[in-house]
């Protein structure tokens, strides 16, 4: 898959979809499924539109949702499913000025030289979201593209969208997020160094680097770490502040235990599969408790992931 940027035009034409897909659940995948087979017909390359930041980070960036992926998680993604190319604006105040004709003129005609746009049922574009899919389809006949929009995809009768992913994440039920995925939640990152805490009370750990310090989810984990010789490595993880060593506001952390393992992974990219949320974080009154309530997670993590595999 490429990955191209701004006004710069690829030089080729394609079929595109536009929107953040932030997680690429269910509903985006099944976009993704329509694009591929459109443009597989028309012998065209198969192209997602997406934005960086998001415009709710733009906009207001104290009141954005938490990121379900980060640029990179969504552009593996992506190149799972079988996209060709991830085109990226970056969102800023001059590319939020455009109105919806000129979005339409300057990034779906000139830029990506479309022939066949795709878009969810509630799509807006342009200044003040202002444009419809009403304008897109009449200006598609004037460019030379056809427009097509899909319908809301519901898992069990429910909408699925990213806003549903980050309430089940939020309330630590992770099978229902999984449902509305396709996949269990994940978190990739580079290993890293830590202050090497969980090696001296006797649980080391891999310390995954964060892309952003509002995660979607918070607590401590049963989890699968993946990329390391195509194995999956069972262990117990904690993604939220450690209240008990810092303070409530420090930045948040993911770091996993894994069980019955000894190597050195530092710098290498890995990817974190939330299976099921153990408990919430909490500040023990000393690291004796802390060790204790530790070992009580690594057993109950390895209780259920026994019984997940059973």
């Amino acid at each position: 898959m490429r990955i191209t940027h701004g006004f710069r035009s690829p030089g080729t034409p394609h079929a595109v979809t536009i929107g953040n897909f932030d997680g690429l659940h269910l509903g985006h995948q099944a976009m993704l499924a329509r694009l591929q087979a459109v443009a597989r017909a028309r012998g065209l390359p198969a192209c997602v539109l997406s934005f960086e930041p998001h415009p709710r980070e733009f906009f207001t960036p104290d009141q954005a949702p938490a990121r379900l992926s980060s640029l990179r998680e969504k552009a593996e993604t992506l190149q799972q499913l079988g996209i060709d190319r991830l085109h990226v604006f970056r969102f800023d105040r001059a590319f939020s000025a455009l109105t919806a004709g000129a979005f339409i003129e300057q990034v779906l005609g000139h830029t990506l030289q479309a022939r066949y746009v795709l878009v969810g049922d509630d799509f807006r574009y342009g200044a003040k979201r202002a444009g419809d899919f009403a304008l897109l389809q009449s200006s598609g006949q004037s460019l030379g593209f056809d427009a097509e929009y899909l319908p809301t995809v519901e898992v069990a009768g429910e909408r699925a969208s990213s806003t549903a992913v980050r309430t089940a994440l939020a309330a630590g039920d992770l099978d229902h997020a999984a449902r509305l995925l396709g996949r269990p939640y994940s978190i990739s990152g580079r290993v890293v160094h830590g202050d090497k805490l969980g090696r001296d009370i006797g649980f080391p750990t891999a310390n995954i680097q964060l892309k952003h310090n509002r995660p979607p989810l918070m607590g401590i984990f049963a989890v699968e770490l993946c990329g390391l010789n195509g194995t999956r490595l069972p262990g117990v993880a904690s993604l939220g502040r450690r209240p008990t060593v810092k303070s409530p506001d420090a930045v948040p952390v993911l770091e996993v235990h894994l069980f019955d393992f000894d190597a050195d992974i530092y710098d290498r990219r890995v990817r974190v599969d939330f299976l099921h949320k153990l408990r919430d974080e909490e500040k023990y009154p000393d690291l004796d408790s802390l060790v204790a309530q530790i070992q009580r997670d690594v057993d109950n993590a390895k209780h259920y992931l026994k019984h997940r595999h059973a």
